[in-house]
């Protein structure tokens, strides 16, 4: 499988290549174009449970399609997230988990597993869900943002502002606050947000949603 992320950083799309037998698995409407003899099959998101638990309580997508060449030779799949911003390629490795925000995860290779995991209160009450979409691999995972998306590895407490938490990887604890004292918090405009407490790599992305909404809310009245 050859790939290429182009347009980056602002409208990142992911051109690739599927060689005879490979597989992508990608969330529903992520496909941009691709040619007419892959296959495409859809199923449920990690099977029924675990698809149904994520568009419920999470906000992920009910449903996955799986893109496969059976053909003898290469076809083009192009895929993309309905937000602007960059997209990322991770390879992980046998056994090595990464946890997405709602809307982060765009696909994975076959081999890499789609799970579901208990974010916690913490996330829910930061407005991301009781649960998290949480990938296995090995294989390649592609994960996007509104924005640029930054990757840091975190050795001990570290602050983030609601709506800028991209990924993280499970051993990363997560936990609310205000962002200083209550009349502080409330005059500052920072709010509540989000402590994360550990050692691993944690993904951010340069820009929040909310904060576009909040922004162009009055000037739409």
């Amino acid at each position: 499988m050859q790939y290429q992320i182009r347009y980056k950083p602002a409208f990142a799309t992911i051109f690739m290549s599927l060689q005879p037998g490979d597989s992508i698995i990608a969330e529903a409407g992520a496909m941009v174009g691709m040619e007419g003899k892959i296959s495409m099959k859809t199923s449920f998101s990690g099977g029924f449970f675990s698809a149904f638990i994520k568009n419920l309580l999470g906000g992920e997508s009910l449903f996955v399609n799986t893109f496969t060449n059976k053909t003898n030779q290469p076809l083009e799949v192009v895929l993309s997230q309905a937000t602007i911003g960059d997209i990322v390629a991770v390879e992980l490795q046998r056994g090595q988990e990464l946890c997405f925000q709602p809307g982060a995860y765009i696909a994975s290779s076959k081999p890499v597993k789609l799970g579901v995991g208990w974010a916690g209160f913490a996330s829910w009450f930061a407005g991301e869900g009781l649960f998290k979409l949480k990938v296995t691999g090995p294989g390649l995972v592609f994960f996007g943002a509104y924005g640029g998306i930054t990757q840091k590895q975190i050795t001990q407490d570290f602050i983030v502002d609601n709506g800028h938490l991209v990924a993280y990887e499970p051993g990363i604890k997560m936990g609310v606050g205000l962002a200083g004292g209550l009349l502080g918090s409330l005059t500052s405009g920072e709010g509540f947000i989000n402590k994360l407490r550990g050692n691993g790599v944690i993904y951010l992305q340069s820009r929040s949603i909310d904060g576009l909404v909040t922004f162009l809310s009055p000037k739409c009245r």
